[in-house]
């Protein structure tokens, strides 16, 4: 996390957004004290105790073998970002920095068991055959009796309970007027450029 808090964004509805948008995280764990790094597309779960955020790793994961017992992890999505040079601010004496949005989400890893493993493909494979429309959804009706079975022994499932969730959006809120609007105009049609046309917020 950046340590400037001009940055840092706690609001729940921006950050869930963008882990709608960009649900393909990395996962960041030590579980025996060596740090071991994981992605994974994830489907984020309104509970009755908090907030899930579950996902799925293939057998042969470094992490996997760790899931039995639990370990804490923190899930990152990373937004956007963008290199912005010195030389599109009007202010003299600046250096080159890096705009960006991310989110990070922090909690106990757990195991799902088969239902809820099988429960989390089918939500995870609606959450992006939905992106797709008009097409019609792929579902796991589609497959042959038993193949889908088969395929789902070598991976695994996991639920991150949601402790800590916040983000930072570095948008260029600690430039003047000019300095950003000399930033967007040099960043020209990137997505970052939008969001500080946007605001931060």
């Amino acid at each position: 996390m950046h340590p400037a808090r001009l940055f840092h964004v706690a609001d729940e509805g921006r950050l869930l957004a963008q882990l709608a948008e960009r649900p393909f995280v990395t996962i960041a764990a030590a579980p025996d004290g060596r740090p071991r790094v994981a992605h994974a597309p994830v489907v984020v779960r309104r509970l009755t105790d908090g907030l899930a955020i579950d996902f799925h790793l293939s057998r042969n994961n470094a992490l996997a073998p760790f899931l039995a017992d639990g370990f804490r992890a923190v899930i990152v999505s990373l937004g956007p970002d963008a290199y912005v040079s010195p030389d599109w601010y009007e202010s003299a004496d600046q250096v080159p920095t890096w705009n960006y949005v991310t989110v990070e989400a922090e909690g106990p890893v757990t195991i799902l068991d088969e239902a809820g493993l099988v429960a989390q493909v089918d939500a995870l494979s609606a959450q992006e055959e939905a992106r797709l429309l008009p097409k019609g959804p792929w579902t796991r009706a589609k497959m042959s009796p038993g193949v889908f079975e088969k395929m789902a022994r070598g991976i695994v499932g996991a639920r991150l309970a949601v402790e800590r969730l916040e983000g930072i959006s570095k948008l260029g809120q600690n430039k003047n007027a000019a300095d950003r609007a000399g930033a967007i105009a040099g960043l020209g049609d990137h997505p970052v450029a939008r969001l500080m046309e946007n605001g931060p917020e």
